[in-house]
């Protein structure tokens, strides 16, 4: 019993000193920041007409029928609109870059809120997750990674107490948990909702989505929807995967093949459905379960690189003249911290 209590301790010692899975964290960051742009960028010609104030839905009209919040009602001087629309594809493209910090992903928030409201015909689904995840982002450390140097917010940083500092672990990693659960929640609520479905009981649902005129991919799309054996198994595989998709994450050896398969899932359905958005939004929560390869991945990329022997040859030395204590780590913000001897905990 002592032994049981004396892992939890440890688990819950280790969880509150070393930040899990930043690197998948600043990967959704990046994603959510370009799937924002890529919705800015795609619409821009027809910006005026979609969203502006004289567009098709007038000002007036969509006040009316707001239920919600949106900077867009605030005025409808086309000014107004120009301003704010493009300070959407500013906060996006600085959300994708690492640049802002918090109180720029806040932004971006909003405005992407704002300009989602304007049109809501023009969603895909994304959206709805996206409202939710970025909120939780805010609690982690998702600009540790994949961020543009900026000296400002480091020598801000250094100005907060020590003691305030350290609370910022045990919130990214209540942040990544957030994320975490959130993905699984939407995995499980969709599988157990087409369970419900006849179509999906009994194997053909996926003949009828992929013949939808609006979701058909031409010269592609028959060649699924016409094979009995591909039917069959990509409609009972789908609901399988939705609905057994957090076991997999649960299990630290299958996790990063769930996260796998997932990204695979979502790629498919931006290929054949069209739903772009939607599929890169899942993609980016996935990336959390991903964060090891990513470690990983990086490291080759760098052990890759021109000059890389060199440092390699500097860490070696390094380690070389380091003490075997392996309960003392270096935190990504560069804080020499002596960590708990406890199991892994981390989210990779």
């Amino acid at each position: 019993m002592k032994k049981s209590l004396g892992n939890i301790t440890d688990r819950l010692d280790f969880w509150s000193l070393r930040p899990v899975a930043v690197t998948g964290v600043s990967g959704t960051r990046v994603l959510l920041g370009f799937v924002g742009l890529m919705y800015y960028v795609s619409q821009y010609q027809e910006r005026n007409y979609l969203f502006g104030p004289d567009g098709v839905l007038p000002h007036e009209d969509f006040k009316a029928q707001l239920t919600g919040f949106s900077l867009y009602t605030l005025s409808a001087s086309p000014w107004y609109f120009q301003l704010v629309y493009h300070l959407g594809i500013a906060a996006a493209l600085a959300v994708m870059l690492g640049v802002g910090g918090r109180p720029g992903l806040a932004v971006h928030w909003t405005l992407l809120w704002s300009v989602y409201q304007r049109q809501p015909g023009l969603l895909d689904g994304g959206d709805n997750l996206a409202y939710v995840v970025i909120p939780f982002l805010l609690l982690t450390r998702c600009y540790d990674r994949f961020a543009l140097p900026v000296g400002l917010a480091s020598r801000l940083a250094r100005r907060v107490p020590g003691h305030l500092r350290a609370l910022s672990v045990p919130f990214h990693n209540l942040g990544v948990l957030m994320v975490a659960a959130q993905i699984c929640l939407v995995y499980v609520v969709s599988g157990l909702y087409k369970v419900m479905g006849e179509e999906w009981q009994d194997g053909t649902a996926l003949f009828y989505i992929m013949r939808v005129a609006e979701f058909e991919l031409p010269g592609w799309s028959h060649l699924v929807y016409e094979n009995d054996a591909l039917v069959v198994l990509g409609t009972y595989g789908t609901v399988a995967f939705l609905v057994y998709f957090p076991v997999g994450v649960l299990v630290p050896a299958l996790r990063p093949w769930a996260a796998a398969a997932s990204i695979c899932f979502h790629l498919s359905i931006a290929f054949f459905m069209g739903l772009t958005g939607f599929a890169l939004t899942m993609i980016a929560c996935d990336l959390v379960f991903l964060s090891g390869a990513l470690d990983r991945a990086l490291l080759w990329v760098r052990g890759r690189l021109p000059g890389s022997r060199a440092s390699r040859s500097g860490r070696t030395s390094q380690a070389d003249a380091a003490p075997a204590d392996p309960a003392t780590a270096e935190r990504p913000s560069g804080e020499n911290t002596t960590q708990p001897s406890a199991p892994q905990a981390e989210l990779v």
